[in-house]
């Protein structure tokens, strides 16, 4: 699978929370409490009662979604606790559940009166399954296993139905340990090997879950509380706001990327621009860390750790290695794992910030169009440097002025805005960066809890670049990103290409517990607050929708299945009235002329062909929520892969073969290495060629221009 298409391939596996830029820039990582040994008792602390008292009340009534949840909410706790500590049913039988059955129509209540017995006994109880499991496993791998029955495993369980009783959990306990030792067989390890490797795990395994103390459990209760309400929500206890606090003084440094636990695997969520990771290239959204070792040094099998303690592995200092063993985002729980070494570092500036390039399109027999682009990762401002009037300061809206005046001096045609994979960033950067590419005007809405209307406007006279312009997204730009892209949707400025966007839609605002109490011993913690929703100056909101792309690239998955949309009780898409704002032009005449033609070279085109072939190999093996035992299927169908992953890739051709860039001529980069061993971006490729198709079908309707000098479109009278 070539470059482009397993970044966007592994984006469409992004189904999760985007959390806000500026909390991974420089730590890399997500934090949950710290884990110490103990031998506390589990049960609520007073401090754990009146910071759950004092937290229902101000969420009650200040969260954005006051709406009357009082009948279902006690069953929606009951069954995002459920999801938090058995995501894929494999500790909890049915008589488990039938048992704890009893508290689903209590917990909203139990939180308001502080009786937080409820949340603790579930707790305890899934501690005890946990070590049962751990018993059997380890005994298991006294027993050995037959590799040439055939049988499948169903390794996700998420829809599945409960396990009826003991005896069929071990049922899928003996296929899952069979799974992990043939994974292990098939990576060439040998059989005393694999034994030693997963009971090291297993017993890593319970050890840990048997150290969670009285503040996870309770933190752990609490998000079952907020995620009951919407996704955005979240609480934070007092030991996870001091990691938090440490991460945002410190240049903390890592690999540059977000991480969450699913399952008994921790999983990259996002890969920090400009991080190390990210100038590395090989870890990917939706990878799973399985093994971490620093430098040399034996690797550590992770699984079913806990996420903090995979990141202080993962954490060191500046200018080491760690090396990383992970499953690749595109490959089953079966399939060969791959190891990653990678130099620690604090993320650079440099490298987040927005860069330029020219990809010039073939137009005519002897012609070509010279199409600019502006790669912006993430919304960045110097907060600091704007508030003292630093003539100097950086922001995202400022690099992109400069880019698009450099640009322009190589006399472009249009120009690419590229905001795949940014999750968002500074809402003013948004508004400003919108200015450079409409006249003043309203950029979009905020409307509070109390249904108060806001305005973000441009006003700056002028733009910076009048002449066309697209918008290149995936179902990972988010937020600001939705913003900037809503914005030139509505004005009728640009064309956007890709995907739906994620449609994170929403505002929050931190609220420190401590400062509402009245008492100054004991510490409470944090809760993460959704108080205010975006809508765009049309009216309509990014929320759960996202933008729609004018202009649909092929792409992996039912864009229904992920984002926004796709999470627990995420709030619904809503519309007010609109801005008072005068659109530039209607698009809609073009956009169908220059969609035929897209669709053509999606019929003709060897590469897009190659393309389409993977995102529906991709989708077919996606669906599946089993795995075969039998070791001689197994390699088959890895060697098969391989194969196909080896002939694709041999087709490949240069990116010059497909557009002319400014150094098309040089036969090698700076770094001595051939460019012809590089994979084009093919959405890059692609979106250069409609903005192309459309200057070309706007030369008599002068609609995508806004200036008389530009090449081929000239202004409006």
């Amino acid at each position: 699978m070539n470059k482009t298409t397993r970044k966007f391939l592994s984006g469409a596996m992004l189904a999760t929370l985007l959390l806000p830029a500026a909390v991974f820039l420089h730590s890399g990582f997500a934090t949950v409490a710290d884990s110490a040994e103990t031998t506390e008792r589990l049960a609520p602390k007073p401090e754990h009662q009146f910071a759950s008292r004092l937290a229902t009340r101000f969420i009650s009534g200040y969260h954005y979604h006051r709406g009357d949840l009082e009948e279902e909410l006690s069953g929606r706790i009951f069954e995002q606790y459920l999801r938090l500590l058995d995501p894929n049913r494999v500790y909890f039988t049915a008589a488990d559940i039938a048992d704890l059955e009893r508290y689903r129509g209590y917990l909203g209540d139990a939180l308001k009166t502080s009786d937080l017995d409820p949340a603790f006994d579930m707790f305890e109880r899934y501690q005890r399954r946990v070590a049962e499991r751990v018993a059997y496993a380890e005994d298991l791998l006294e027993e050995g296993f037959d590799f040439s029955i055939d049988e499948e495993y169903r390794f996700d369980r998420t829809e599945a139905e409960w396990a009826a009783d003991g005896e069929a959990l071990d049922e899928i306990w003996r296929q899952r340990v069979k799974n992990d030792w043939l994974r292990l067989r098939l990576a060439d390890q040998e059989d005393e090997e694999i034994a030693e490797t997963l009971g090291d795990r297993y017993s890593n395994l319970g050890r840990r879950i048997s150290e969670f103390n009285s503040e996870d459990v309770f933190q752990f209760f609490m998000n079952a509380y907020t995620r009951s309400i919407e996704p955005h929500s979240a609480y934070m206890s007092p030991r996870s706001v001091d990691n938090f606090e440490i991460s945002m003084r410190l240049s903390l440094d890592g690999i540059g990327a977000m991480l969450q636990r699913e399952t008994e695997y921790t999983t990259v969520m996002e890969v920090v621009p400009g991080g190390p990771a990210d100038l590395d290239g090989r870890l990917q959204s939706g990878d799973r860390i399985i093994g971490v070792a620093q430098g040399d040094e034996e690797m550590v099998d992770v699984v079913g750790w806990r996420l903090d303690d995979v990141v202080q592995l993962i954490r060191g200092e500046r200018e080491t290695v760690v090396r990383l063993e992970v499953l690749p985002a595109d490959n089953a729980l079966s399939g060969p794992s791959a190891v990653i070494d990678i130099v620690r570092n604090e993320v650079q500036l440099e490298e987040q910030a927005a860069q330029r390039e020219l990809i010039e399109v073939p137009a005519g027999d002897d012609d070509v169009r010279r199409i600019g682009i502006i790669r912006v990762p993430v919304f960045y401002v110097d907060f600091e440097g704007r508030a003292r009037n630093e003539p100097n300061y950086r922001s995202s809206t400022r690099d992109v002025r400069r880019l698009i005046n450099e640009l322009a001096e190589e006399d472009i045609d249009g120009l690419v805005i590229d905001l795949r994979g940014n999750g968002g960033g500074a809402l003013v950067e948004a508004t400003t960066m919108t200015g450079l590419f409409i006249d003043e005007g309203p950029v979009v809405q905020v409307r509070d809890s109390r249904g108060r209307v806001s305005l973000e406007q441009d006003r700056e006279p002028g733009m910076a670049w009048d002449g066309p312009l697209a918008v290149l997204v995936d179902r990972r730009s988010a937020s600001a990103s939705e913003i900037f892209a809503g914005a030139i949707q509505d004005y009728g400025r640009g064309v956007i290409l890709g995907e739906s966007t994620f449609g994170k839609g929403t505002v929050q605002n931190l609220i420190d517990l401590d400062d509402l109490s009245r008492t100054e011993n004991d510490r409470l913690g944090q809760i993460k607050l959704t108080m205010a929703q975006f809508y765009r100056v049309a009216g309509g909101s990014t929320q759960a929708r996202g933008v729609v792309p004018d202009i649909a690239l092929p792409t992996a998955g039912d864009p229904e299945e992920f984002g926004e949309s796709a999470l627990d009780f995420a709030l619904p898409w809503g519309e007010i009235d609109p801005a008072d704002y005068r659109p530039m032009a209607d698009l809609s005449g073009l956009i169908g002329l220059a969609e035929e033609r897209h669709n053509e070279r999606l019929a003709e085109d060897d590469e897009l062909q190659g393309l389409l072939e993977e995102i529906a190999e991709w989708e077919e093996t996606s669906d599946r929520t089993t795995v075969s035992l039998n070791e001689a299927v197994r390699r088959q169908e890895m060697e098969e892969s391989e194969e196909r992953r080896s002939r694709r890739f041999s087709q490949s051709r240069s990116p010059h073969d497909a557009v002319e860039g400014p150094d098309a001529e040089a036969d090698e980069s700076e770094d001595g290495v051939s460019d012809e061993d590089s994979e084009p971006d093919l959405y890059l490729v692609e979106s250069a060629r409609i903005l192309s198709d459309l200057i070309e079908l706007d030369r008599e309707t002068h609609l995508l221009a806004h200036r008389g000098d530009l090449k081929l479109s000239a202004s409006i009278d």
